[in-house]
């Protein structure tokens, strides 16, 4: 069969030949982590039918912020202080830009079983640092982690007991610098690790998740409240840098690791977004037909859920954020990759991510009422903070 032929033939078995002829735009975008929904095969397909073909420059939340944007029809960092960023730099320039936030995915610190088992079985004065959330079973894929003893782990405070003190009789009180994983774990039960125990993250001065998880270490460092005064927040700073960068070299995208064969060696917890973790278990139950509970989440008990922005620069990137926000096969492509969608009507999140990991067998992470909702600090006093922990260069720009 001739050649052209062939081709006329496959176009009508697939329905393109019937469909209008219409232009693709190509959208120049700078995105973060949520370059996870646009690099998804399906997702590309359903923009392309759409005319939208997604290039992508690939670079953390507060790198995109802190750099020219021009050329660029979207971009798209994974929380509100770098699009808050952006956004008040377009305004006092006269380029306002518009927002959308078509999905949310909450900041989770990642570990491995062994490691939730051995905060499980710890107390710090008194009270557990993890418990499996309620309904877990006896492998729990979900944890609650109390931030306040976890903290006091990392600076090495507070009473420790739980297995630590079996045996023995008492606990043990206070290590300069910070407890170890050998500390909690002495007889090797779940872990053989001297490392200190702490939450890595990715590059504080590229990354939301990093700036974030500094907001809530600080949250609950400053009394379950935000400093409100530059010499506060600077203070602050200084005092928490520690249980923030004495983690190792950092990485620009802490998922990649913790999702690797070797990820268990390298790093015991690392933050990163509930979404990734949630598609992992997605296409391991595919493949697998089980979840992989070797990996597991640890909910902080104090909560802070990003709200990713695309911030649209032109009429065409306008157009895209339109579409992501609306469209009700990209919406549903979102939750089949672990985000939580956004109720059209109220604002809210909806419950289809719940109703759609029921019914593939994996758990559904819950979120308790009790927990406390962090607050982080004014952008200018975020932005000074990260600075300090991360010595990272000052914001550039208009005003």
């Amino acid at each position: 069969m001739p050649v052209p032929l062939i081709g006329l033939v496959l176009l009508m078995v697939s329905g393109n030949l019937l469909l209008p002829l219409h232009r693709v735009v190509t959208i120049e975008a700078k995105m973060a982590s949520k370059r996870d929904f646009f690099q998804d095969p399906e997702v590309k397909r359903l923009l392309m039918k759409h005319g939208f073909r997604v290039h992508i420059t690939n670079m953390g939340s507060r790198e995109i912020a802190v750099q020219d944007i021009e050329g660029y029809d979207v971009v798209f960092p994974s929380g509100q202080p770098a699009a808050d960023l952006i956004t008040r730099r377009r305004a006092r320039a006269n380029r306002p830009a518009l927002t959308y936030r078509p999905f949310v995915s909450p900041i989770v610190l990642a570990t491995y079983r062994d490691y939730a088992e051995a905060l499980r079985n710890t107390e710090v004065d008194g009270g557990r640092v993890a418990v499996p959330q309620p309904g877990s079973g006896d492998r729990p894929l979900y944890y609650t982690l109390d931030m306040e003893r976890f903290l006091k782990l990392a600076k090495g405070e507070g009473d420790l007991g739980g297995q630590r003190s079996q045996g023995s009789g008492e606990g043990r009180q206070a290590r300069a610098g910070g407890y170890r994983w050998d500390d909690i774990d002495p007889g090797h039960r779940h872990v053989r690790n001297g490392n200190k125990i702490l939450a890595q993250t990715p590059d504080i001065c590229e990354a939301n998740s990093a700036g974030t998880y500094l907001g809530l270490v600080a949250f609950v460092e400053y009394g379950n409240d935000a400093p409100d005064t530059v010499e506060k927040a600077e203070e602050l700073a200084r005092n928490i840098k520690p249980l923030l960068v004495e983690q190792g070299l950092p990485s620009s995208e802490r998922a990649e690791t913790y999702l690797s064969v070797d990820g268990k060696s390298l790093a015991p917890i690392s933050v990163i977004y509930e979404h990734q973790f949630l598609a992992h278990q997605i296409q391991y139950e595919a493949k697998e037909g089980r979840t992989d509970d070797e990996r597991v989440l640890l909910y902080p008990s104090t909560r802070f859920v990003t709200e990713p922005q695309l911030v649209a620069l032109s009429p065409d990137g306008a157009r895209l954020g339109e579409l992501i926000r609306d469209d009700p096969e990209l919406q549903h492509r979102a939750m089949e990759l672990g985000f939580r969608g956004r109720d059209a009507q109220s604002d809210a999140t909806s419950d289809q991510l719940a109703e759609f990991l029921t019914e593939r067998r994996i758990p559904v992470p819950v979120t308790s009422a009790d927990d406390t909702r962090a607050v982080l600090p004014r952008l200018s006093l975020l932005e000074r903070m990260v600075q300090i922990v991360g010595d990272c260069p000052p914001v550039q720009g208009p005003g």
